[in-house]
This record gives structure tokens, sequence and C-alpha cells, in this order.
């Protein structure tokens, strides 16, 4: 059994930044809202688990507000669960991406353009690395994990895990009040904080 939560709201996400590989501190409903998650989950766990993370800060925040819900202080980082790398275009907003590379997203889907920066991650090179962590996750012979990590990543995780095409993956909802429990079979099931 593998949960898999987002990280909870951060200061970027309050002003449309498009975080990336770059960080921004948790709000308090951030924090607030890993704590809920680790309150559902601390309900939901019925034996030995262990809490996976990325290592960027608002990951690893949220993790360790899960982990003092859950009375259990370690960590594992695993950087391959970390966000797409958007290079230039980490940390800039609508505005600032458009006005510094006019056209670059034209005619591209919301969830589609991520993978577009012209120094940022591709698609198969960010879903091959979120592959191979999740493959090694699922592996471990804990019988939960929980997996702490992002948006679009929280995305490709769950349609890798569920087998869905590319475009139905990334047109998948990201909550910050939710995580998702993967289930055998390639079976997904949303629990709300």
């Amino acid at each position: 059994m593998i949960y898999l939560c987002r990280h909870g709201q951060t200061e970027f996400n309050t002003h449309r930044r498009y975080q990336g590989q770059v960080d921004s501190p948790l709000t308090a409903l951030g924090r607030d809202q890993a704590s809920a998650m680790g309150r559902r989950l601390r309900r939901l766990i019925t034996s030995d688990f262990r809490l996976f993370a990325s290592p960027l800060g608002r990951a690893q925040a949220s993790a360790q507000h899960i982990a003092a819900e859950l009375g259990h202080p370690e960590i594992t980082l695993d950087p391959r669960l970390m966000e797409i790398g958007m290079g230039a275009w980490d940390g800039l907003d609508d505005i600032e991406i458009e006005a510094e590379f006019p056209g670059s997203r034209d005619g591209l889907s919301p969830g589609e353009w991520f993978f577009h920066s012209p120094d940022g991650e591709s698609f198969d090179a960010f879903s091959a690395r979120l592959a191979a962590a999740l493959a090694d996750i699922a592996a471990d012979p804990t019988p939960i994990k929980i997996i702490v990590s992002h948006g679009v990543a929280g995305r490709v995780l769950r349609g890798l895990h569920a087998g869905l095409s590319r475009r139905e993956m990334l047109a998948a909802p990201v909550p910050q009040n939710a995580f998702y429990a993967l289930l055998p079979e390639g079976r997904i099931t949303e629990i709300p904080a």
C-alpha cells in the first residue's frame, strides 16, 4: 500500500508562481494541510510504514508535519521525487513566462507546457525518474509507504501506477487537502484530509 501526498500550500502557490525545483515556504494553511494529512493517515495506518519525501523544502516541511502527527520522525529523502525542473521558468508566473518567452506555450495544454521550457526536463526524463522511484518504493518490504511529493510529480506518479496516458495523467487534479491511496491493480482512491 502506498499513500501519495502533495505538499501543503506555499507562498508561491498563493501568488500563482510555478515553483518547479525552486522553493517557497509553506503558508500557515499549508502547515495545517500537512498536519491534517498526518492525522488522517494516523487513522488509516495499522502496520509498519516508511515515509519518503522529495528533498525540496516544501515537501520536506510537509513530510515533517505528517511525521509529527504519526509520531514517526524518520523521513527518507529521495531526489527522484522532486518536482519537474522547468529551468528558466522555475519561480515565474504566467505573465513573466509570456514576457520572457513569448508564444512558447501557444497551443499546449495547461499540463503539457511544463515540459516545453527551453532548458527544463522533458516528459520522458521526468517520468523515467519518477517510475524508478515508484518501483523502488513499491519494492520496499515495509507494508505501508507514504510519499510526499509535488503537483506535477504526483500527477505522473498516479498516472504511472494506473497506466494512464500522458494526456490523462497531466489533466489529473492536484489537491493540497487530500491524498491518494495507490492500490493493487492500478487502482487509486482519493482520501480527503
